[in-house]
């Protein structure tokens, strides 16, 4: 199981956010729940501030997002009106057995405890409901973008998720995965308010904080692709990994 002090640590940040993090692409979420008909319902697993909550109220289903950090679920409440954050984890969620159609996490599969997560998953939906973690990872072929994770320390704790995240047990069947590609447009100023919302800038000493903003704003200054610019397109491959329960 990853550090809980920082899988716990973006509800002083949540307003940041829900501000600055991209949204998932709609083509995404279309194919993470595939095989659906609206209004299916759908657990929000690890919802946050509610990105991929109100992407798919956006198609027209059911939400019913889970959510164990209280700062985060009152930035989701807030944000998202009519709808109830409950209060729970990927290894106890407050819902009934069979309850689910599908069950999806956005960039939070990596802090679970995967074994009684997935157990838990399991119980939750319906024989044959979905389930399919997503994640928004930063394209890093893009030069000044792997020197953005370099200064910043952003080795997602996602990690390779093709190499790492590809089975779900035996609850399972073989997973699927999906990629897709999009952008996000910021102000440099904006990508550095967007970092500080990664788990190790809220969680880093005052120096190490001061030396990543010194560095962020040497690059924006420097880097040939920057210079210049008012707003920089960020860009992502989103990987979605789809399994139906046996």
């Amino acid at each position: 199981m990853t550090d809980p002090t920082q899988a716990l640590s973006f509800g002083v940040a949540a307003a940041d956010y829900d501000r600055f993090r991209p949204r998932y692409p709609e083509q995404a979420l279309r194919w993470a729940l595939d095989g659906l008909t609206a209004p299916a319902r759908v657990v929000d697993l690890g919802a946050g501030t509610g990105i991929l909550t109100r992407g798919v109220l956006a198609l027209g289903h059911d939400l019913v997002p889970v959510e164990p950090d209280p700062g985060m679920r009152a930035q989701l409440a807030a944000a998202t009106p009519g709808t109830r954050p409950l209060a729970g984890t990927a290894e106890a969620m407050p819902l009934p057995d069979g309850s689910a159609d599908a069950v999806l996490v956005g960039q939070a599969y990596h802090w679970f405890d995967r074994e009684p997560a997935h157990a838990e998953i399991a119980r939750v939906l319906r024989p044959g409901g979905v389930f399919a973690p997503i994640w928004n990872l930063r394209d890093e072929r893009v030069a000044w973008v792997a020197e953005l994770t370099r200064i910043a320390h952003l080795g997602d704790n996602a990690g390779n998720v093709v190499e790492r995240y590809g089975d779900f047990g035996s609850a399972f069947e073989p997973v699927e995965v999906g990629e897709f590609s999009h952008s996000t447009a910021l102000t440099p100023d904006e990508v550095v308010g967007m970092l500080h919302t990664r788990s190790y800038w809220l969680v880093a000493s005052a120096e190490e904080r001061d030396r990543v903003d010194r560095e962020l704003r040497q690059l924006f200054a420097t880097h040939p692709d920057l210079t210049g610019r008012e707003t920089v397109e960020l860009p992502y491959r989103t990987f979605v990994f789809r399994s139906r329960r046996r």
